[in-house]
């Protein structure tokens, strides 16, 4: 190798080892008792993760924009960056948008993210998944927006009027034969209770009437009394569980508890019903839902909300009963068929309570869940999408609500993946009855149940409309 060559050589070694030795003298070593910024220099696995709540705020029901709200606690003894989203997506599982923020929270102390969007969004029903540092704040939930503008509107067919009356003049030509079985241990003095056998509608156009049967409360004063019709949900199918039977009690009310074809009552061996002399009654009908699915002329709801009629027509029938005076109750399968009674009755009802209703807003139902469209989907055969749901209309609460414009008390769990709220909404929406004559109860956090007061709001609202 040249001198030349071998003298490069050595000056590039020099030169490199030298600013080595430069850089390394530019950083001073930390000085004792010197202030550090440890929110920086403390790694993430180095900290206690922020506890995370997302509390309930106006009860989950907002006007054009939500006001999410993070709770973010932070125990340690550094201030940590908290870097929250908030997913949205529709009740229908369709994602809205998707919103960040940064907020520092102080060391040892807590605060509040309030999380919206930057346009409002449309009213209707959405789903919410909160997330701060990746970790998630809550399940997702259910929050709705301006929920009383939602819009689905009635899709009746052009028959719709027609079926019913059908079913109606079908029902009027039947002989009721009221049976009245009194049952003795829980009459007492100022009101008698009965078992009542009525025959209602066949299940069709042709056939023997069905046997329907109900307890019935009747004052015992002579007087005429404000009538109350409650309504079932949907039986369990556990035929060993006792069917509740109402006792003598207050003589205020003539009261009839229906237990519609193929449920409760008509669903129980003798052992779990009041004794009545009946022997045991059976179920003919399996999942009720099921029974004929697609054939609208012998679907079990026909038949199911002719009983219904039936019952109130045989409440007409007993010198006790002030018809003018008329109120039905009902939750889940109960609250479609109050729909259902206040909608097709001969009588008009005074008003009405129908709690997280069954049956209603199927088109909107069946892209979001829930039992009524789950049940639907496995039972539509060869039928297409357009076909189940024109006759699934003749049954859809939303198309019933047109027929009523009396008081309503109604409500949803906002976390009801049995009924979703929608299918509830819907309907309430798509009533008669002035706005003013109608209320609507919100459980922000309640499912398949029933909100805080319900039963004092609807002894109120019957109270109220005498």
């Amino acid at each position: 190798m040249s001198s030349n060559r071998m003298y490069i050589l050595f000056i590039s070694i020099v030169t490199t080892l030298v600013m080595a030795v430069s850089c390394q003298s530019t950083t001073p070593p930390e000085q004792e008792g010197q202030k550090t910024d440890t929110t920086e220099q403390v790694q993430p696995a180095d900290l206690e993760p922020l506890t995370l709540s997302v509390p309930v705020t106006e009860d989950w029901v907002y006007s054009g924009k939500p006001q999410i709200t993070i709770h973010a606690e932070n125990k340690n003894a550094v201030a940590v960056m908290a870097e929250a989203k908030l997913r949205i997506a529709t009740d229908m599982k369709e994602l809205v948008v998707t919103e960040t923020d940064s907020v520092e929270i102080p060391a040892k102390s807590a605060k509040d993210i309030v999380m919206t969007t930057t346009d409002p969004l449309a009213p209707g029903l959405y789903r919410a998944t909160c997330s701060v540092n990746g970790k998630g704040a809550r399940n997702s939930f259910i929050f709705a927006i301006d929920p009383f503008e939602i819009k689905s509107a009635p899709d009746k067919q052009a028959d719709y009027d027609s079926f019913w009356q059908t079913a109606k003049d079908q029902l009027a030509a039947i002989d009721m034969k009221a049976n009245l079985i009194e049952l003795t241990s829980k009459s007492s003095a100022t009101r008698k209770v009965y078992l009542v056998e009525l025959n209602s509608v066949p299940d069709g156009l042709t056939g023997e009437p069905v046997v329907v049967r109900g307890y019935y409360c009747e004052p015992q004063d002579g007087q005429k009394h404000p009538v109350v019709m409650h309504f079932f949900g949907y039986d369990t199918q556990k035929t060993k569980a006792k069917v509740s039977c109402p006792s003598g009690g207050t003589s205020e009310y003539a009261e009839f508890y229906l237990s519609h074809r193929g449920q409760y009552i008509n669903n129980r061996p003798e052992s779990s019903r009041e004794p009545d002399g009946l022997g045991d009654l059976e179920n003919p009908y399996g999942d009720w839902f099921s029974y004929n699915f697609g054939d609208k002329d012998s679907y079990y709801y026909r038949g199911a909300f002719m009983d219904c009629v039936q019952a109130v027509r045989f409440m007409a029938t007993r010198e006790t009963s002030d018809m003018t005076k008329l109120f039905a109750e009902g939750s889940s399968q109960g609250g479609a068929l109050t729909y259902a009674a206040a909608a097709l009755s001969d009588y008009p009802f005074c008003a009405i309570a129908a709690n997280v209703a069954f049956l209603g807003d199927y088109a909107d139902a069946m892209k979001i869940g829930g039992q009524a469209a789950e049940t639907a989907k496995r039972c539509k055969g060869s039928m297409t999408d357009e076909e189940m749901l024109r006759f699934l209309s003749y049954f859809d609460t939303k198309n019933l609500a047109t027929r009523i414009s009396c008081p309503v008390l109604a409500s949803s769990g906002l976390q009801d993946n049995v009924c979703p709220p929608r299918t509830n909404i819907v309907p309430f929406n798509n009533l008669q009855t002035p706005q003013s004559k109608k209320e609507y109860i919100f459980g922000p956090e309640m499912g398949h149940d029933y909100p805080a007061g319900w039963n004092t709001k609807m002894w109120k609202l019957f109270r109220d409309n005498m």
